[in-house]
């Protein structure tokens, strides 16, 4: 299922009194469920008919109310770059491997940061700045949202 269909799905779930949805695309299956704890959170449930293992991707409510609410510090300071699309952050090629950069380290625009996987196909997100990485926004292995900023660079 295309990312761009799955986002609305979840926005139509957000700003709706719908408390489940649930659509079969093909062989695809997803299932948004709003929580009854936090209103502006949804679980989304991607599983193949035929694979028995879920993906399972929690999306909060769009980035700005996010960072209002957050206890982080005001905006970093330096370019941000942000996800491209809903997935799962890494920081390496591989289990083992070393990250592609670390704090401190200097890139140049077109090198790559991470990797976010999205149904199953590893995207790599290059830096579209040059600069020294000064923060890591992200945890390795955690679901991320369309548009959440991932690194700063200075």
């Amino acid at each position: 299922m295309d990312l761009r269909k799955l986002k609305t799905l979840i926005d139509l779930v957000a700003e709706s009194d719908i408390a489940e949805l649930e659509v079969t695309e093909g062989e695809s299956k997803v299932r948004i469920v709003k929580s009854s704890a936090a209103p502006q959170n949804q679980v989304v449930m991607m599983q193949p008919q035929s694979a028995p293992q879920p993906i399972a991707t929690s999306s909060a409510a769009p980035v700005q109310p996010a960072g209002i609410t957050a206890a982080a510090p005001a905006e970093p300071e330096g370019h941000i770059v942000k996800s491209p699309m809903v997935g799962t952050f890494y920081r390496s090629s591989g289990p083992g491997n070393p990250p592609f950069v670390e704090v401190g380290a200097t890139v140049k625009e077109g090198d790559t940061l991470c990797i976010i996987e999205a149904m199953k196909l590893l995207n790599e997100i290059d830096a579209d700045a040059a600069g020294v990485i000064k923060q890591i926004l992200v945890e390795n292995g955690q679901p991320v949202e369309f548009g959440q900023p991932l690194f700063v660079i200075g």
